[in-house]
């Protein structure tokens, strides 16, 4: 008797917080995979960039009307939102797909290669999804039909967030996640879970990692200003080439001596200096701008901190003037410990043991982040390698030979429908 008490334990300790409706997401999952890898291929041969992504916009729209859901059209320019309500009382669940493409031209031959052009940034440009954004929103839509199938059995609601321009928009200050939360999408959320697909993963395999997840990322704009001079008598200068370099070579100083890199990485990156016009001039100004990547924001405050400190100190040094411009643009993606506990046996069932990979940070960024400011939020990788591949040479993310293995598409379905019904028997 005893030992049956301690099994029937065990075996109610495993079914706490597993959703009865998991063998039918299965089943369905497996019907609707090949219309979501259809889906996709449309959104690769048609892309769109961001805050343009009006053909996306009007197919998802339409199959969420179709659906029977609540939609709201033009969220953050041209976001959709479509709420499921759920035929039981429980919590409502965000579940976001990005919608935009790239300024890249798709070097792949495939029979859905992109067709389409634009101009970016005064500049014409092809246009890809050579970061997945067509996948994920194929997956969501998948997702989408099977919610709607058994909304009657759901135990709480679904809101569905088709978000445009996660790659941010150069002309304009504020888009993306962070427009649709200020534009009030998630003041009915209690919870929100993403995915993005990831070239360097094996399909059917998920990454994640407990707290800091991806980097926040910072611009940095730096102008120094010293006096100009004949290059053939550099001491009747303040040169503003040699103070560059010095102030250069002192952030790398930042990584090495400032930043406890045994908890989180840093990434300071100058990528572009501008400066002269003849190689016999020494300039009155050089400008410099680069990309900043920190976790957290305790570490992001040291590491600006200290870039202004040593930019300004070094020009100074040299009898120069310094600049220092940093704009902040999307915070870091973490996911937090308790919801990650949370959700790691859900992970472990959709994927199989085995098939799920606690990750290192990633310094790559997502402005999902945003969501996760206003409400607990969840975000993996699923894997978009094809099986054997190796991650150094399989082509990376925003290049034009960038390639996602479909067969992977079902378990992203399966695994934001687990999310969507596990956590609303947990809560």
């Amino acid at each position: 008797m005893k030992k049956l008490l301690i099994l029937l334990c065990f075996v109610g300790s495993i079914a706490y917080g597993q959703s009865p409706l998991r063998s039918q997401i299965d089943q369905k999952a497996t019907e609707i995979e090949s219309k979501v890898i259809e889906w996709r291929r449309d959104f690769h041969k048609y892309p769109e960039l961001g805050n343009q992504e009006f053909r996306t916009a009007k197919i998802v729209a339409e199959h969420l009307r179709s659906l029977g859901m609540e939609v709201t059209e033009e969220v953050a320019v041209t976001g959709v939102v479509g709420v499921l309500r759920g035929g039981k009382p429980g919590p409502m669940v965000a579940l976001r797909a990005d919608m935009d493409a790239l300024p890249v031209t798709e070097r792949n031959d495939l029979p859905f290669k992109s067709v389409n052009t634009a101009v970016y940034n005064g500049q014409e440009t092809g246009v890809m999804h050579a970061c997945g954004h067509d996948s994920h929103v194929a997956i969501l839509m998948g997702v989408a039909e099977i919610m709607a199938s058994m909304k009657d059995q759901l135990k709480g609601s679904v809101k569905f967030i088709f978000q445009p321009a996660e790659e941010g928009v150069y002309d304009v200050d504020i888009a993306g996640a962070e427009l649709m939360v200020k534009e009030g999408v998630m003041e009915d959320v209690d919870a929100i879970f993403g995915l993005h697909i990831w070239a360097q993963i094996e399909a059917g395999k998920i990454g994640y990692r407990s707290g800091p997840f991806m980097a926040a990322v910072d611009n940095l704009e730096v102008t120094i200003t010293g006096t100009q001079a004949h290059g053939a008598a550099p001491w009747s200068s303040v040169d503003p080439i040699v103070t560059s370099a010095q102030a250069i070579m002192g952030l790398q100083t930042i990584l090495s001596r400032n930043v406890n890199i045994t908890e989180n990485p840093a990434v300071v990156t100058v990528g572009a200096i501008h400066g002269g016009i003849r190689h016999n001039i020494i300039p009155e100004k050089v400008e410099m701008i680069g990309t900043i990547r920190t976790f957290g924001d305790e570490q992001q405050a040291l590491v600006h901190k200290r870039i202004t400190e040593i930019i300004t100190n070094i020009a100074e040094s040299a009898g120069a003037k310094a600049d220092v411009n940093i704009g902040k643009l999307y915070p870091s993606t973490v996911n937090p410990p308790q919801l990650t506990a949370q959700m790691l046996p859900t992970m472990d069932a959709v994927a199989g043991t085995g098939n799920v990979i606690a990750m290192p940070p990633v310094t790559g960024a997502e402005d999902f982040s945003f969501f996760q400011r206003e409400k607990p939020g969840f975000f993996i990788f699923l894997g978009g390698m094809k099986k054997g591949g190796d991650p150094l040479t399989t082509p990376s993310h925003h290049t034009p030979d960038f390639f996602i293995e479909e067969s992977g598409f079902k378990l992203g379905v399966r695994a934001l429908s687990y999310f969507a019904v596990d956590y609303m028997e947990k809560n």
